[in-house]
């Protein structure tokens, strides 16, 4: 428990993150830092070694907190950007990137922990399991640069939403060795079927009772578009618990039960990710600055000529296991590098191997402060040459070229010459005024001859409207 002092001076550090990292964030982006860095440098000057207004261990309740609740938004938050036609489009590319790319990478790094650091075999397979898995936070703005090859973003976005999915159960069965089997209740086998069936199947069947609830209230009376957010937020934290409450993985049960948001109701996805996407980053980054404060510098404790080759077989792992399986695709050699090294190992890694550490797994705190070494030395190699990627192909300003992307007013005029044409065809046309009021108050257009529905009770007023189901509807939001 948190004394009262404790608990201001915490509120406080939240709070100066949240301000901080608004302020900065415009600079981070046009600096190019890699922003795990800057908020690990902040959590040390925050920590024990700085101005001391935090003393964090693994044993921390706020550690375990945050740490858990950043893993569950991180997958939920995976699953609901995952575009299924594009997955569907790219199957083939997909199961090569999580089959022989992220399955073999995992393989790779857990031969190496066994055969170099002499750990068991389990413990290995903990370890290479998450740093196999890459960080969200600084894939994003290579995901997100439309200057880069098409391939190589679309290779990593499938990678970065699907593979801590296939990693976690990889975790949670290794646990399962290395657990007691009367603390466990039925050792390892009971471990593949929680994580397997019980995790995700309390994450669908949250999902479906979440998604009908709400279909049903919206029919009725109708649901603000801002609090579906966070009834989105509402539905990933109890899948956790429901999976959690019959012993399953609860994070395996957020997954799932963002899989199944996306594939029910898409405009609750799409609200969702207006704002759950913001509120992940800020977790995984007071993450980063409770761990920067004094636990992930526990990997310079154990620096020697054993870890430091370990290090180098996880960077190698990445590219053998990459290079030849993308041999397989029609991606050009470029992009196949490209895709093969841009692998950073961050939050992911550690939240992964904090599995362990909280279900008390002995020697799971050396596991810990390996990886810690591996994701700082991630962070400099691999930020790094983001940053040196992002500036080479990105132009001042931070965006595509111009000539890759058509100007607002053109694509203004194209959207209206299509209007023209379907009203020429005699189609039913009916335009709406879908702004908030905000919007509509501040713009001071009068959008006259359309008709007024607003986002936050769409379905409520189009109901009401009579609106014909085979009519084109027009959004005018600007």
């Amino acid at each position: 428990m948190f004394s009262a002092d404790q608990l201001v001076t915490m509120v406080a550090v939240i709070g100066g993150v949240i301000l901080i990292t608004a302020l900065l964030s415009g600079l981070i982006e046009k600096s190019r830092l890699p922003q795990v860095a800057v908020f690990i440098g902040l959590g040390a000057v925050l920590g024990s070694a700085g101005l001391g207004l935090m003393h964090v261990g693994l044993d921390s309740p706020i550690l375990r907190v945050v740490a858990t609740l950043s893993l569950v938004l991180v997958l939920f938050t995976d699953a609901l950007n995952l575009d299924l036609t594009d997955a569907r489009k790219h199957l083939g590319l997909a199961a090569i990137v999580l089959g022989p790319g992220t399955l073999l990478s995992a393989a790779i790094v857990t031969l190496g922990a066994w055969s170099i650091l002499g750990l068991p075999l389990a413990a290995c397979a903990i370890l290479g399991a998450a740093l196999a898995s890459t960080d969200p936070v600084l894939l994003r703005g290579i995901v997100r640069n439309k200057s880069l090859p098409g391939d190589v973003r679309q290779a990593l976005r499938l990678e970065s939403g699907l593979n801590d999915a296939v990693l976690v159960p990889i975790v949670v069965i290794a646990m399962g060795f290395l657990l007691p089997t009367a603390e466990h209740g039925d050792g390892w086998t009971g471990a593949v079927v929680r994580t397997l069936l019980l995790g995700p199947g309390a994450g669908i069947a949250v999902g479906l009772a979440g998604v009908a609830a709400l279909d049903l209230v919206r029919r009725r009376v109708g649901v603000r578009r801002d609090y579906e957010s966070l009834y989105s937020l509402g539905i990933a934290f109890l899948a956790y618990a429901a999976a959690e409450a019959v012993h399953g993985s609860g994070f395996l049960s957020a997954f799932a039960a963002g899989l199944t948001i996306l594939m029910l109701d898409v405009d609750l996805c799409d609200c969702f990710l207006e704002y759950g996407e913001t509120t992940a980053e800020m977790a995984l980054l007071f993450t980063f600055v409770l761990l920067g404060s004094s636990l992930i510098w526990t990997g310079f404790g154990v620096l020697d000529g054993r870890t430091i080759l370990f290090v180098l077989v996880v960077f190698m792992a990445r590219p053998a296991a990459f290079l030849p399986a993308l041999a397989m695709t029609s991606v050009p050699t470029r992009s196949r590098w490209m895709i093969a090294w841009f692998g950073p190992r961050g939050l992911s890694s550690l939240l992964l191997v904090l599995l362990p550490v909280f279900a008390g797994v002995a020697g799971s705190e050396r596991l810990f402060s390996i990886c810690c070494l591996v994701v700082l030395a991630s962070v400099v190699v691999h930020g790094g040459s983001l940053t040196l990627l992002a500036r080479r192909w990105t132009p001042a300003g931070g965006e595509a070229p111009a000539s890759a992307r058509p100007s607002d007013d053109a694509s203004l005029r194209r959207t209206l010459a299509e209007v023209e044409q379907l009203e020429a065809s005699s189609a039913n046309v009916v335009v709406l005024d879908v702004r908030t009021e905000r919007s509509r108050d501040a713009s001071g257009l009068d959008a006259s001859g359309t008709l007024r529905v607003p986002p936050d009770d769409a379905v409520r007023r189009a109901e009401a409207l009579g609106l014909a189901k085979d009519a084109w509807l027009v959004a005018f939001c600007g």
